[in-house]
């Protein structure tokens, strides 16, 4: 009896700890056939754990998940946004290991070595979501309204200037704080940054497809679809632009 009721136990937990591991390898490695908006709707479930202070991302970081990716990953969502330090993907959408693709640089600028980041997760991974994620108090966008038209003592500095500037004039069109306001960008600077910001995080998701044939081609045969988002530093929300 004894004997039997040990095996039984032992059996238990051996279940326990397979059943655990291929949840964590199913989870890390996607979820097959996932469509776009099924990929959409599992990071904005995630940032809402994030503000609820609810998160279960760092279950995805175990011993079990990192073994199962240690061969290959699946991401299921592409996100390039800013290097702030303050906007980490994996944590403001409550991830963990293999869930997500990041392409982090200043401003979002979709450069040809991130172009090609983004078409390998795309279409050799298999992500079925690609969102640009601009931010609140983007300094990048700040110090691109702040410059002029100016250099800003760096030639590399000036290079981020350079692609984020084109937005400045659209923002200036379209911004709804600047609606009958003369030289908005200096008498209502920090709300027209906000509006640079956005049409920024639009126009880089709007021209990825002009950009590349490969991303212009999976959204054709919708296997990806692309979103311009922006997170809110104050209370964590992202909010996808329509």
């Amino acid at each position: 009896m004894f004997k039997n009721g040990l095996v039984g136990k032992v059996a238990a937990v051996v279940g326990l700890v397979v059943a655990a591991a291929g949840l964590a390898f199913a989870s890390a490695h996607g979820e097959a056939g996932m469509t776009p908006d099924e990929a959409l709707q599992k990071m904005m479930d995630g940032n809402k754990r994030y503000m609820e202070h609810q998160m279960t991302g760092t279950k995805l970081c175990d011993v079990a998940t990192r073994i199962s990716l240690s061969k290959s990953q699946k991401p299921y969502a592409i996100v390039l946004t800013c290097s702030d330090s303050r906007v980490p993907p994996e944590i403001v959408f409550d991830k963990g290991l293999g869930e997500i693709f990041v392409v982090r640089v200043a401003g979002n600028v979709p450069d040809p070595v991130v172009l090609g980041s983004i078409e390998y997760a795309a279409e050799h991974l298999g992500s079925p979501l690609v969102m640009v994620l601009g931010h609140e108090r983007c300094g990048a966008v700040a110090a691109t309204v702040g410059a002029k038209g100016k250099s800003t003592g760096s030639a590399n500095i000036d290079a981020i200037v350079k692609a984020v500037a084109p937005n400045i004039k659209s923002a200036a069109k379209d911004c709804d704080a600047c609606k009958g306001v003369a030289k908005c960008a200096d008498t209502k600077k920090d709300a027209f940054v906000e509006c640079v910001v956005d049409a920024n995080a639009r126009t880089v998701a709007a021209g990825l497809t002009k950009k590349s044939k490969i991303l212009k081609h999976l959204v054709e045969e919708k296997k990806i679809k692309i979103v311009a988002a922006k997170y809110d530093l104050d209370d964590g929300a992202v909010t996808i632009f329509k």
